[in-house]
């Protein structure tokens, strides 16, 4: 037996674990094995063959050794205890020993020092929930000065249990205090927090062998770049059940945050969406069944537990407690009540108004079109139906509707818009431009393909003044179409940089590959296998599309968006393809910069979003939060006030009547900033080709 394997049994016998587990064990045991997690053969043949397929099918090409291994552990220890709340530091020298054997397991070995890790994790975590419990048995006292650091994921890891029972005494007093300040009776909370706890214990001895080797395949799988992903059969068939669109649901996407389930994004067509009370960011604290059903805390719950909560009968209200985004932990909770439905098509389909611009003495109508998805009816598409419903198809539509009504320039509202078809980002650029390619492709094998516009007759379906209005949720799709206009000179790309996600991804079932000798499955493997480049070479992967103009956002590009993924894939280039852009547009955006700035400069309404945007900064920025009642209670009530005190301020400048409450803010009175301000560019745009085109038109009525 080597020295490893002696320490291994040695430490995971300390910690009470069944030796069972550990691989150099040639004895048997009393116990029966199969009720202790461990890996399957299955799991074995699934690591071997993903292993085959990095190597050979994802766009790096990546050597599966101990450099990987290495990143792996890493990414492995953080999924189990990002905020360095369970394990302990002997814990992660103990991990260490396998830094550079993960790559050798992963390729054809048996996974059992994976799931020895996990079973420390494991152990750890019930010796925390059991010690949060014992916490319960007194009331703290809420009155003592003391502060609560809630984010510890730039922490040393700790050397003793009694250092995390002193921060578990704070973290349980900080969830008691939450409660408390929201006048709940300690008998309320001591049941709450006790069912929270029992029910993460509960929760957490109902994993089984996939969940562990899910999680350790997603470790692997995100060394690599942050989309490529392992899906177990459970989790697989879960996820062809949501792109069936088979089921009811709130259309929103949700991914766990520590011990919370979060908003990650808004499906276009869903009921979040068409309520809007939702935003990416918010954390799901609880979930009841109709307006008036007992709201059922999930803090800590397993992420398809949440979703299976969630999910409902058709035209059933489902109500979320949340926790706003950007609050600070703590901060009272909001509810927002959706009635549960399918996305639908026809409510994911672009939209137009028109805005009006007052400008020296002249009133200047701007077109708006709304653009949620790049979505594509395939189903009618290949029935034969000629009216099938298309991005493109839509705003082309709505164009013509614009121009009968007499628009003086438009924006392309791409907010939010995470992506969707390629071939429609490929087909709206060709609205705008008369021909000519619109994005290039490299796969795997260096091979670079260009993507053109569909349509070969060399014609546009505007022609006028234009804006593009992105986001750092404008994503993939959207980054192509703001690229290539852009890049041809079209219009003016405004807002904030865009997410940044240039990949493309392939998935793989692998139950194609691997003879099954039982029901399981072997689930699916979603691998990156490609990168878009734009006409001019460069990659809209990692740095998005930078605006022409930029524009305050709430939304913070530092956590938000493809730079913020420790392994995402860096930004390069390729060689630039032929095309023909329009006139240089970097005098006229200078110009536009200026006039935008001098407009802004005494604009209460923008001024107010600047106000909201640095609080929100402020609140991200603090990792402590005090566990005095009293402190915490003004703290609040400080901030109402200072809330409401930029409300009035923005009110009087504008000649509005100030409101005594916040509540009192109706919430369709406050306008949409950025987009009035794209329409003020916009506005600019077409003053400068009105007064361009002033001189030709002088001279023609010259004798």
């Amino acid at each position: 037996m080597t020295k490893t394997g002696i320490r291994r049994i040695n430490w995971l016998a300390g910690l009470g674990i069944a030796l069972v587990c550990a691989p150099v064990l040639s004895t048997t045991t009393a116990l029966d094995q199969k009720s202790f997690l461990h890996p399957e053969q299955r799991h074995e043949k699934i690591g071997e063959i993903i292993t085959q397929f990095v190597q050979q099918q994802h766009y790096n090409h990546v050597a599966v050794d101990d450099e990987l291994s290495s990143q792996v552990l890493d990414l492995y220890i953080e999924s189990l205890d990002r905020n360095r709340m369970y394990l302990l530091k002997g814990d992660i020298e103990y991990f260490e020993t396998f830094r550079y054997e993960l790559d050798d397991l992963v390729k054809s070995k048996p996974l059992d020092p994976v799931f020895e890790m996990f079973q420390v994790y494991q152990t750890r975590v019930r010796e925390r929930l059991d010690f949060a419990l014992t916490q319960l048995e007194t009331e703290p006292d809420f009155t003592v000065d003391e502060t609560y650091q809630f984010d510890r994921s730039e922490e040393p890891w700790v050397a003793s249990s009694a250092e995390l029972d002193e921060i578990w005494r704070q973290r349980v007093k900080n969830d008691a205090l939450n409660l408390a300040l929201e006048e709940e009776p300690w008998e309320k909370i001591q049941e709450v927090l006790g069912d929270r706890y029992r029910g993460f214990l509960k929760r957490l001895n109902q994993v089984n062998n996939d969940d562990v080797f899910e999680r350790f395949m997603n470790a692997f799988a995100h060394t690599l770049d942050p989309h490529s992903s392992y899906l177990s059969p459970r989790n697989s068939e879960e996820y062809r059940i949501q792109m069936s669109l088979s089921y009811f649901g709130i259309g929103a996407s949700l991914q766990t945050d520590g011990d919370f389930v979060k908003i990650a994004g808004i499906i276009p067509g869903g009921p979040a969406a068409a309520d809007g009370s939702l935003k990416p960011e918010d954390r799901i604290t609880g979930v009841a069944q109709g307006s008036d059903g007992e709201i059922v805390d999930v803090i800590g719950w397993r992420l398809d537990d949440v979703v299976e909560l969630i999910r409902g009968p058709a035209e059933s209200v489902v109500r979320l407690e949340i926790i706003p985004a950007n609050s600070l932990p703590g901060s009272p909770k909001t509810f927002v009540d959706l009635t549960r439905g399918q996305v639908k098509l026809e409510e994911q389909a672009a939209k137009a108004e028109i805005t009006k611009i007052q400008r020296d003495g002249r009133e200047w109508s701007i077109g708006v079109i709304d653009v949620p998805s790049f979505y594509r009816d395939y189903r009618a598409l290949s029935s034969g139906d000629k009216d099938y419903k298309s991005t493109t198809k839509d705003v082309k539509r709505l164009i013509a509707e614009l121009e009968e009504e007499g628009i003086d320039g438009l924006v392309i509202d791409l907010r939010g818009n995470g992506g969707g078809h390629l071939t429609e980002a490929t087909a709206l650029s060709g609205l705008f431009i008369d021909n000519g390619p619109v994005v290039q492709l490299r796969n795997a094998n260096g091979r670079i393909s260009r993507l053109d516009d569909p349509d070969p007759v060399p014609r546009v379906a505007y022609s006028g003044p234009m804006a593009v209005l992105v986001d750092r949720y404008s994503a993939s799709a959207s980054e192509i179409f703001s690229a290539a206009i852009q890049d041809y000179a079209r219009g003016v790309v405004v807002g904030q940089q865009t997410f940044g996600k240039g990949t493309v991804q392939n998935l793989y079932s692998l139950d194609q590959y691997l003879r099954s000798e039982d029901d399981k499955g072997f689930g699916q493997l979603t691998l990156t296998i490609g990168k878009y480049y734009r006409v001019t070479g460069e990659s809209t992967q990692h740095r998005g599309v930078d605006p022409d103009i930029a524009l305050p956002s709430h939304i913070n590009a530092e956590l938000i968006g493809e730079s913020a993924r420790d392994t995402a894939l860096p930004w390069d280039t390729v060689q630039t393809t032929r095309f023909r852009a329009g006139k240089p547009l970097e005098g006229m955006i200078e110009s536009l910069t200026v006039s935008y700035a001098e407009r802004t400069k005494d604009d209460p309404n923008f001024q107010y979003q600047l106000d909201m945007i640095r609080a929100a900064e402020e609140i991200s920025a603090k990792k402590t939060m005090s566990l005095n009642m009293q402190t915490r209670r003004d703290e609040h009530e400080q901030e109402l006030q200072r809330r409401l005190d930029r409300e009035n301020e923005r009110r009087v400048a504008l000649g509005i009547e100030p409101v005594e409450s916040l509540d009192d803010i109706e919430e369709d009175e406050f306008p949409d900033i950025l987009l009035d301000q794209a329409a003020g560019i916009v506005t600019d745009l077409a003053t400068m080709r009105e007064m361009a085109s002033q001189p030709a038109k002088t001279a023609q009525v010259r004798p």
